[in-house]
């Protein structure tokens, strides 16, 4: 269920952030969101050990998890990728 929340913050600092979530593509309220799970995130899986992942970087957690991989192959990958 989603729910309003109203926010008093100096105007500089909501046009600025306005203008940020334009560039992200992306709406203030999904910035703020995305923020919002971010702590909740954090709080339950760090442990606090005080590392913060993202929303996105979170779910990338593991991806690659049964994947033979080395620094060789990806230098190798990267040296193709920008050749």
């Amino acid at each position: 269920m989603e729910t309003k929340l109203t926010l008093r913050l100096d105007a500089s600092l909501i046009e600025n952030a306005k203008k940020e979530a334009q560039n992200r593509g992306t709406s203030l309220s999904q910035m703020v969101a995305d923020y919002f799970r971010g702590i909740q995130s954090r709080d339950s899986s760090s442990k606090g050990s005080g590392k913060f992942l993202s929303p996105v970087t979170a779910s990338l957690l593991g991806a690659l998890k049964g994947h033979d991989l080395d620094r060789a192959q990806h230098r190798r990958h990267l040296e193709e990728k920008y050749r």
